[in-house]
């Protein structure tokens, strides 16, 4: 073997959903929104100026920062933006976690974690969620290197009180705690506040699911001034120019078209709670879930068998052949209309 291939970084890397192609297919397995971005974001692309792509765009992100201040209770030198909360929150991970204690966060919990762990040379630990996939919070009462806490959690769905989580901040006052709420729009409340209270916390966001701009890449983080700062740099000396021109007045228009932003997540929601109420009559048990997906099993299904027989009808969800979870499916809430094709195959399928 050459000698070369001894220094090659080896990883287990993050596997995304299946990204079908072709026609008539529901695809429920992404977490993404099933309603078109604002009209507003419509007006932004029909009269925008092509010729300054040749141009740099702003590192800075004035607009974008302005936008975001009026849907927040936080001013502009406490944002921190990025492609997408993936990029912020990798940047976190290599900017506030450089101990040689381990960061904790879940055994059952979004898998991106512990690949950038293993890719930045991170000691981790994976702490069980109680039979209930439920945060046990006195489990992280005790030394480590940080703490990832992602609220509602992934691919569980399961929403964690606000106050559980000051109390997992305030145990943990000497180390950074991030909470990571891509779903947070969808039932629950952030903890947004909290930065001003505790300046070892970081709050991440995303335009992925609630604002419908997955295809952007536009994430964001509030957190204390000098924990912007440090990020700040931290993205400077890898890549000044993260978001680019148009995806910056994309995300500047969506923020402030709050009324479009509301009616689409009240449809979501209401979606979510009608399928969860038509599995239940087919004999799933549903996690409770403040996320635009559920998780759901059904002792007497197969949800292998199940996946596939959705796939082969076009429907696409998610299933996660792990320990814990193998007997569950995780499934997008999309339109009514969508959520009603999905119930009507699996009755067909019982």
């Amino acid at each position: 073997m050459q000698k070369w291939k001894e220094n090659i970084r080896k990883i287990d890397p993050y596997v995304p959903g299946e990204q079908p192609t072709g026609k008539d297919i529901i695809k429920l397995n992404t977490n993404e929104s099933p309603y078109a971005p604002s009209p507003s974001v419509k007006k932004v692309l029909s009269e925008y100026d092509y010729t300054g792509l040749r141009l740099y765009p702003s590192f800075v992100c004035p607009e974008l920062k302005s936008a975001l201040t009026e849907n927040y209770p936080v001013n502009e030198r406490e944002i921190f933006l990025g492609n997408g909360s993936d990029e912020v929150l990798a940047l976190c991970f290599m900017t506030f976690f450089n101990s040689d204690k381990p960061v904790l966060f879940p055994d059952i919990t979004y898998s991106f974690y512990d690949v950038w762990c293993s890719l930045y040379n991170i000691p981790y630990e994976r702490v069980s969620l109680d039979s209930s996939f439920r945060f046990v919070k006195e489990d992280y009462y005790r030394e480590n290197g940080g703490i990832v806490i992602t609220n509602p959690n992934a691919p569980t769905s399961v929403y964690m009180e606000l106050s559980d989580i000051e109390d997992i901040i305030r145990h943990n006052e000497d180390v950074i705690v991030i909470v990571d709420e891509a779903y947070i729009d969808f039932g629950g409340k952030s903890a947004v506040d909290l930065i001003h209270k505790y300046d070892n916390l970081v709050v991440v966001q995303t335009y992925s699911k609630s604002r419908s701009l997955a295809g952007i890449r536009v994430g964001y983080a509030f957190a204390s001034e000098e924990l912007i700062n440090s990020l700040e740099a931290v993205k400077n000396s890898f890549n000044s120019y993260t978001l680019n021109s148009l995806s910056q007045a994309v995300a500047a228009a969506s923020a402030k078209d709050k009324d479009y932003f509301n009616e689409c997540v009240n449809k979501i929601i209401a979606a979510r709670e009608w399928t969860v109420a038509e599995l239940s009559k087919l004999g799933f048990e549903t996690l409770p879930s403040k996320a635009n997906f559920i998780f759901t099993t059904n002792r007497n299904i197969s949800a292998e068998k199940l996946f596939n027989y959705l796939k082969s009808k076009n429907i696409y969800v998610r299933y996660f052949n792990k320990p814990r979870i193998s007997e569950y499916l995780r499934i997008t809430i999309g339109t009514q209309e969508q959520m009603e094709a999905l119930i009507k195959a699996i009755k067909e399928y019982n």
